[in-house]
């Protein structure tokens, strides 16, 4: 008997003995769903678009949480308000918080889509990374009003998936109050 032939019988055996015991061939885990979070954008006056399309990056970007506007008179994750401030988030735990659309960065000329999605990744648990370089969502506005780019790079990305993976509850970390002045 050849080699081929002796490996062809013992898989063919295998085969048999696998279906006489009823074991199944392994299967990966399906993958666990994501994390939702809701935003309630209706206090963000001519800021809404800006925050459906910051969110809109988010879904793009990640698979482990998705950011979702909230039903009318249910309660939010995530509140966004505009104000003439500088924008800012106050996270109060992961997932959890409130962002301000500042109108002093927006007259300034930057971003307000980066402001956005800069503002929700604080609320994913990212912190400001400053001085930074354009590639980099949370350099905020160390990279200067000409920086449009309101996508998180790579290492951004892997936090946030991260901090939700495995399908983790929103609410665990960081575990105090935390404001960014960005």
């Amino acid at each position: 008997m050849t080699i081929r032939n002796a490996a062809r019988a013992l898989i063919a055996l295998l085969a048999v003995a696998l279906s006489v015991t009823g074991t199944q061939a392994y299967a990966a885990p399906e993958a666990s769903a994501a994390v939702v979070l809701t935003y309630d954008a209706s206090g963000a006056a001519e800021f809404v678009d800006a925050v459906d399309s910051g969110a809109a990056v988010w879904n793009e970007s990640v698979a482990n949480v998705r950011l979702e506007p909230a039903a009318p008179g249910a309660r939010a994750n995530i509140r966004v308000i505009a104000d003439d401030g500088w924008p800012r988030a106050l996270t109060t735990s992961l997932g959890n918080g409130t962002v301000w659309m500042g109108r002093e960065a927006v007259n300034d000329g930057y971003n307000t889509i980066r402001i956005a999605a800069h503002e929700l990744g604080h609320i994913l648990g990212l912190p400001d990374i400053k001085p930074g370089p354009c590639s980099s969502l949370m350099s905020g506005s160390s990279a200067g009003v000409s920086c449009t780019n309101p996508y998180p790079n790579a290492a951004e990305r892997s936090s946030v998936e991260a901090d939700f993976g495995g399908g983790a509850l929103a609410g665990t970390a960081p575990s105090g109050p935390s404001v960014h002045r960005d």
